[in-house]
């Protein structure tokens, strides 16, 4: 499919003065479309930028549409460590005359991308668009999981028409049903009903509020390590570092850990596509939120670059195996190490009987926590949770 039927070229006022001493930057080294007759190549593509100046999903956000300049102009003056990838930028989708038409042309774009084994970096509009990314993955045949950093549940009702707020919903009622797990990185309480808190534990999802992150943050790895998909809610950020939000909270992460989650998904061998959701430039100061993302696009791609395929098999041989017994257990907990990048995952695949859908979730990420607790005979909830799914 010709898919640049659903992008306009990147505007000349994105560019601006790119050069800058030393090593080349993004905007000087990458493909762009830039006019009509400079659409980009996508074979061997492994990334691809695109911006959605969409805004009527987006709730109580007006001027979101406006943001992807912005990023692109903090972008494109960034340096390019990374000559051995193919990173372009397909412009913006044409806008519809309907939302869903502009639903329509990101999917469309998306299955290509994905068709061609390339990693779509969405950039603005609202975060209804995840769901839209949700749906690109059905024709795999395969369940997939879902991470959101976002300060809230966008669960809404069931009877609310799809956008920023009730996207979730959308997730879980649609079918078929193909949504293995969800996660929630960073919900803050205040913001949260305490039903929906319920209705996540009831779910079997995963939801882990601010304070408890923030403790630490390399416990995102193995969070975000398990996603297919994640979705970056920019509110998410504490006004400090992000104020272009129509919905900035004084509290949320700090821009150094937001640039080290998406370096993590960057890293993650499973990890086939990423949105940045809801910045919007009206109520940003100097810049300030869009240069935070383009960093946060920055180190996704640097994780790119030094990606490993350090997912296990049955037939791995390239992990360490740590057999674990708590109590009066049957079956050892299996913890397995990789050798090289030093990453932890729990073999559940004892369970030989479960479902055949979830084979490839056998294995779970998890971290050295996982294990020290197992080794102080005390059953990690991940575990758990898990064991509860696949049975």
């Amino acid at each position: 499919m010709d898919i640049s039927i659903f992008l306009d070229p990147v505007p000349e006022k994105c560019f601006g003065e790119l050069h800058r001493p030393g090593k080349k930057t993004l905007g000087e080294t990458i493909n762009i479309y830039r006019n009509e007759d400079t659409f980009p190549d996508l074979e061997g593509a492994d990334l691809a930028l695109i911006g959605v100046k969409e805004e009527r999903g987006a709730v109580d956000n007006k001027g979101c549409a406006d943001g992807v300049d912005y990023i692109r102009k903090a972008l494109y003056p960034l340096f390019n460590h990374w000559p051995q990838l193919h990173i372009v930028d397909l412009g913006n989708i044409r806008i519809g005359k309907e939302l869903n038409d502009t639903y329509y042309a990101v999917s469309q774009v998306l299955t290509e991308l994905m068709k061609n084994k390339t990693v779509p970096i969405i950039i603005g509009a609202g975060q209804d668009l995840t769901y839209t990314m949700y749906q690109v993955y059905e024709p795999t045949g395969k369940l997939i999981n879902i991470a959101a950093v976002d300060p809230m549940f966008d669960i809404g009702n069931d009877k609310e028409a799809l956008n920023s707020h009730s996207y979730l919903s959308h997730i879980i009622l649609h079918q078929p049903n193909f949504l293995f797990n969800f996660t929630n990185i960073g919900y803050q309480s205040y913001y949260v009903d305490i039903e929906n808190i319920e209705l996540m534990k009831q779910l079997l999802f995963d939801a882990y509020r601010l304070g408890s992150i923030k403790q630490n943050i390399e416990l995102t790895e193995p969070l975000i390590r398990n996603a297919n998909l994640l979705s970056f809610d920019i509110s998410a950020i504490r006004a400090a570092d992000a104020p272009g939000v129509k919905n900035a909270s004084p509290n949320g992460f700090n821009g150094e850990e937001a640039c080290r989650m998406t370096r993590y998904a960057g890293l993650s061998y499973k990890l086939s596509s990423i949105g940045f959701f809801e910045y919007n430039p009206h109520y940003d100061i100097n810049s300030r939120t869009a240069n935070l993302i383009a960093e946060m696009i920055w180190y996704f791609i640097e994780g790119f670059a030094n990606r490993q395929d350090d997912v296990p098999t049955l037939e791995s041989t390239d992990f360490k195996r740590y057999n674990v017994q708590i109590g009066d257990n049957q079956s050892d907990i299996v913890f397995l190490c990789h050798k090289i990048t030093g990453k932890w995952w729990m073999d559940m695949s004892f369970l030989q009987n479960a479902d055949q859908r979830y084979e490839r979730h056998h294995f779970i990420p998890c971290s050295k926590e996982d294990y020290d607790q197992a080794m102080r005979n005390e059953l990690p909830d991940k575990w758990w949770q898990f064991y509860q799914k696949l049975m």
